[in-house]
């Protein structure tokens, strides 16, 4: 499938308030690109506080310029983010045991959240559909800016079927996604890539209906991890518990694995029992630039 597209007319088709918001994520953007090896290098480091020097020097930077770029693209100093981020495992090393945070999960309660819980009105495909491998689906796929990077949005006729993340190489990143529904009916819709990220990103009204296609049991995994509120996060054991397969470690770690739609199904607030953020397909540093995003809006 040839990844060229034509966006010559994309900026006569909307609005001059949503070019701005779409220029001030392609901003964020560009800033966690530059950001990334700090935060890679701040998700093996956060819980020892490490000084602004440090970090850096890691990216080599001057204190100065990391602390500015940092900031802009977070929206509070590199301190504030980590301490959010020791704060919230804080918070989870207390309730670990599961009394006090599991009441909260079956009473229905969740953090507050614009980009998730409280936006996403979660719908499974059919059984047929994830057999087919996607057969008889339309899908519609694009590239939008986020906060995370570059974003790789698709769209089902039901909703949001696919997030993805870009480090540089669009193809590889297109192809993960496309093996996923190879038998789906793929166009290219920048336009529509762009109005959902606006949706998910810049305060879009209503919900933000996703498509959920997997197996029975990922489709389990995946609604068990929106039980997670917004700035905290929960064991790879919890998670596996309240998807009704407490001792399958492994089988909800390849589920999670497996989440198509980053950020929105929250796989990355799933950690190792000991605390370590551990793998994230698209990445340590976007899992901790998430997180501590995170964290930080819940602290506020």
């Amino acid at each position: 499938m040839t990844m060229a597209y034509d966006a010559s007319s994309l900026s006569d088709a909307i609005s001059e308030a949503a070019r701005q918001e779409l220029a001030r994520l392609a901003e964020r953007s560009v800033d966690y690109h530059r950001m990334a090896k700090a935060l890679d290098w701040l998700a093996e480091r956060w819980s020892d506080h490490p000084p602004l020097d440090d970090a850096a020097q890691a990216v080599g930077l001057s204190p100065f310029h990391f602390q500015r770029i940092f900031t802009r693209w977070a929206g509070v100093s590199p301190k504030t983010f980590v301490s959010a981020i020791a704060h919230a495992e804080a918070r989870r090393s207390l309730e670990a045991g599961g009394t006090v945070l599991d009441a909260a999960f079956d009473a229905g309660l969740s953090g507050p959240s614009r980009l998730h819980d409280l936006f996403i009105a979660q719908e499974a495909a059919t059984p047929g559909e994830v057999r087919r491998r996607g057969a008889g689906m339309r899908l519609r796929w694009g590239w939008a800016p986020t906060p995370f990077g570059r974003g790789l949005f698709v769209m089902a006729d039901r909703g949001l079927a696919g997030l993805a993340f870009s480090d540089g190489d669009d193809e590889a990143s297109f192809a993960d996604m496309h093996r996923r529904f190879p038998a789906a009916d793929w166009s290219r819709d920048d336009l529509a890539a762009q109005a959902t990220a606006l949706h998910a990103f810049a305060g879009g009204e209503g919900p933000l209906p996703v498509v959920l296609i997997g197996s029975p049991f990922h489709v389990q995994v995946w609604k068990a991890l929106l039980r997670i509120p917004t700035g905290e996060t929960a064991t790879y054991g919890q998670v596996a518990a309240w998807a009704g397969k407490p001792k399958a470690f492994h089988a909800t770690g390849g589920a999670i694995g497996a989440n198509p739609i980053s950020l929105l199904i929250p796989c990355h607030r799933a950690i190792a029992k000991d605390g370590r953020l551990t793998g994230y397909h698209w990445g340590l540093a976007r899992k901790a630039a998430m997180l501590g995003m995170e964290a930080v809006a819940a602290a506020s």
